[in-house]
Parts: structure tokens; sequence; C-alpha cells
């Protein structure tokens, strides 16, 4: 018998057993087994998880289908082999070779095609990513969700996520924002930052990797209060069915 770990049966169940059960359905679900079987064979002996239960891509909030993991690894570590099957946005904190500035990628083709692989850190700098995961369906619930009040435009949008970049100068303020969707606001260069709702609270983010969690139609802006140029990158998530 071919063996079956955990994490290829989570790929399993969200692909597959959501349908009712049918030849067809067998049909369609096949690919993804085989696909599946195949990468965690080159993995043959090694542990193998889901990306969630990775302990290299620590879990620090969760809404709905959204996961919103803090992932790090110091010089000359390496990851558990683990499962991609869910589309994730990812912002770029600092790599071996130093910082990016957070600089934002995204990959949804893990939602039809899964990934099994490692991560390793050769150095000498810290592996700093912040992963937004998205365990959606592809299908929106709305496609009028844009937000209200941002003053620029998203420099990633798909089904399951929309990513904006700020740049602000000491000093400088955006306008009052307000997302229909989960968001979050992080600091992706050095600097201090401060996040206001519109009821007054506030909240300072002082490092690069520190974020800020806003549910879906909480008011905010956010301030440059340091005495250096900041990058800000503000990510959503977009409800899905």
């Amino acid at each position: 018998a071919l063996p079956i770990s955990v994490a290829m049966l989570h790929t399993l169940n969200r692909r597959c057993f959501p349908f009712k059960a049918s030849c067809l359905m067998l049909a369609l679900c096949l690919p993804f087994w085989q696909t599946a079987l195949a990468q965690q064979n080159a993995f043959d002996g090694e542990r193998v998880v889901h990306l969630l239960d990775e302990p290299r891509h620590r879990p620090v909030r969760q809404h709905g289908q959204l996961y919103l993991l803090d992932v790090r690894l110091k010089p000359g570590d390496e990851s558990f082999a683990h499962v991609h099957d869910q589309a994730i946005l990812l912002t770029y904190i600092s790599l071996a070779g130093g910082p990016q500035n957070g600089r934002v990628g995204v990959n949804i083709d893990y939602a039809s095609d899964p990934l099994t692989h490692k991560v390793s850190n050769d150095g000498p700098g810290l592996f700093h990513i912040m992963a937004l995961v998205h365990d959606g369906s592809g299908e929106l619930i709305s496609d009028s969700d844009e937000p209200g009040g941002m003053e620029i435009a998203p420099e990633i949008e798909n089904a399951w996520f929309r990513s904006y970049r700020y740049e602000l100068a000491p000093g400088e303020t955006t306008a009052m924002q307000q997302h229909i969707n989960p968001s979050f606001v992080i600091l992706g260069s050095e600097g201090t930052v401060r996040v206001s709702r519109e009821d007054g609270l506030a909240r300072e983010l002082a490092y690069a990797g520190e974020w800020a969690w806003r549910e879906p139609g909480s008011a905010y802006q956010i301030t440059n209060v340091g005495d250096s140029a900041v990058a800000i990158i503000v990510n959503e998530g977009r409800q899905q069915h």
C-alpha cells in the first residue's frame, strides 16, 4: 500500500471530499493525489507536514479563511518538508542577504496545484516573512469590496488578496481608510509609524515586520512619527465562499 501522510490527507480533504462522490469527482481529484504523492515521495522517510503545522511558520492571527503566519528561520536552519495547498501572499522583511524593505509576492497557484518543499537559510541574515494564507474556494462573495479612502492603487490584486504599499516621509499621514475585508498593516522598513483608529485608539509599529490587524469596517489612518522615510504595506484577504 502507498503511504498517505496527514499533510496529503489535508490536501485531499480540501480538494475532493466537499463534493458528492462520483466517478467524475474521483477523476477530477486523481491529479491532486498523483501530484501530492510524487512530491512527498521526494521526501521519503522524512516528516512531511502541512504548512499550517510547520513550526517555523508560526500562526499569529486567524480570521475565518485567513491565517497570518510569522515565518522565521535563523542562519543554518531548515524547515520540515511541508505542503502548500492554499493561496499565499508573502511580505518579505529580510532574507539571508539582508533587509527586503517589505516587498510583496504572491502565489495563488498553490490552491489548484499543491507543492511540497522545504525552506532553508544559509545565512548570514535572518529569514523573515509575514505570510497571509487564504483557505477559500476562489469564488468571491462580492467583487464590489474595494476599500474606502485609499489614495493609492493596489500593487497586487486578485480574487484572494489586495496589497498596497505606502512610502511616507517623516510627519506624513494617510487619509482615513476603511476595508470591507480583514486586513493588516505591516512596517516594511526601519522607522516608526502610528496606526490610529477612528475612535482615537492607536498602535505604534517600531521595527520592520511589526504589524497591526484591522477588522472589517475598522477605519484608521497611518502616520510616520519617525525621522526617516518608511515603507508600509497594507494587505487584505478578500472574503470568499
